[in-house]
């Protein structure tokens, strides 16, 4: 676990008073993994870094390479758009078992194997219920901000090259358990295939493990704050709980063999391991989560304009919901979670709600019927409610932000409220020890 720290002091950029009183600092950039940084690494640790970064370099170009190929085979000038959607429309993971052995379910996992990368995962934001990928056809459908400026924290080093592959929005785990469905309704011969893609999928997951035990947001590494180990949106959390379920005997996952479960069971602990490290220490005392961690120091760091370094509610919700759902918890595990419900009592905010009041946009306002909210983001040993603006600046007040991301996003959850639910139960079983 880190050192305490001070969001206003050491991360985030102080901002003088030019007449902008609103403006408490500025959002800096998060680090890519480099070989510069990884020099800095104690001697020990740096050929484990060195040897993860050189594999991802080397499956990007890999994969590049295999569009270039294609393309050319086929006489494609530009890489076809695949069909874009903001989920992963028509894979549904709870219909009835016989579903997954019809004929639609195998339309269906035809085109996700289709759009499996060479690397073995998938991209985010695809309609995979169209068509089958034709040659020539991009992995990925861009995924670009439509807001992005100079410096922008979400500028791609390339604009042609982004998410591809990556664990964001569900992508990647979804289609692993999807395909692992459909092979097991189809049976041993019928399912070779789909059985095929799924271990190429778990080895991709066990190649984008950083020696840390986090996974970053996007494999081959793309850099920037897509390079740190990523709980935004559950992001890990997902790759964790399939995991979990691979080393599960009696899960859809049974096909696999033993060797890759047991690789499994021991990714799943660098995971944890990699959680119970990250948990954020301030004044001697554990407390939440970051939805970021820079992948060599731990350290909580910055992802879009307006996100910034800070304890994040809504993923240490989820965090805490996974380490609740562990069956054996062992103390630490059990230390986290006390630790981490602690904050969440501390920092809730009742008789309060977020919502559009007239014209005026979104506003906290008084609602003794509402609540408990929390800030989706808080200041590292303040816990001062904290927001972004996509020019970087942060403020103190969420009507100090600009309308576009006042309305557009989430600056107070109510997810916490569930966690605290399902640990008044928990903790019958798991008391904190005195």
């Amino acid at each position: 676990m880190h050192r305490s720290l001070i969001l206003c002091g050491s991360l985030l950029v102080a901002t003088t008073n030019l007449g902008l009183a609103a403006v408490i600092g500025t959002n800096p950039p998060s680090q890519p993994l480099t070989v510069e940084r990884i020099a800095g690494l104690p001697a020990a640790e740096q050929t484990m870094w060195r040897e993860y970064l050189e594999r991802s370099n080397r499956q990007r170009q890999a994969d590049q390479a295999f569009l270039r190929a294609e393309m050319q085979q086929h006489g494609v000038r530009e890489a076809l758009v695949p069909p874009a959607a903001r989920t992963v429309p028509g894979l549904g993971l709870t219909r009835p078992a016989a579903w997954y052995g019809q004929e639609e379910a195998a339309r269906l996992a035809e085109i996700v194997r289709s759009f499996q990368t060479p690397a073995g995962g998938w991209s985010k934001n695809l309609d995979l219920t169209k068509h089958v990928r034709r040659p020539g056809e991009h992995f990925a459908e861009g995924s670009l901000s439509h807001f992005l400026a100079p410096a922008d924290h979400d500028q791609p080093a390339d604009k042609n090259w982004s998410y591809v592959g990556t664990f964001d929005n569900y992508a990647t785990t979804t289609q692993v358990r999807f395909l692992a469905k459909v092979a097991v309704a189809q049976g041993p011969e019928r399912g070779t295939v789909n059985r095929a893609a799924v271990q190429r999928g778990l080895e991709y997951i066990f190649a984008a493990q950083n020696p840390n035990g986090g996974w970053p947001q996007v494999w081959p590494l793309q850099g920037g704050y897509h390079d740190a180990i990523t709980y935004n949106d559950g992001a890990m959390v997902h790759v964790l709980e399939l995991l979990r379920d691979v080393t599960d005997e009696r899960s859809d996952f049974a096909f696999l063999a033993p060797e890759v479960r047991i690789q499994a069971a021991r990714r799943l602990a660098l995971g944890i391991a990699c959680i119970l490290r990250t948990q954020i220490v301030v004044a001697g005392k554990r407390t939440v989560w970051c939805q970021q961690h820079d992948a060599l120091t731990l350290q909580p760091t910055s992802a879009r304009n307006y996100e910034m370094p800070s304890q994040c509610s809504a993923e240490s919700a989820g965090l805490m919901l996974f380490l609740m759902r562990l069956p054996q918890p062992h103390p630490e595990m059990i230390a986290a979670v006390h630790a981490a419900a602690a904050w969440f009592e501390q920092t809730a905010i009742r008789g309060k709600a977020y919502r559009t009041v007239g014209g005026n946009g979104r506003q906290l306002v008084d609602d003794p019927r509402h609540g408990p909210l929390w800030p989706r983001y808080v200041e590292i040993g303040t816990d001062r409610p904290l927001f972004g603006d996509r020019d970087k600046t942060i403020h103190d007040e969420v009507g100090e932000i600009s309308a576009e991301r006042r309305n557009g996003y989430q600056w107070y959850v109510d997810s916490p409220a569930q966690a605290l639910a399902v640990y008044a139960r928990w903790r019958q079983k798991f008391p904190a020890k005195e």
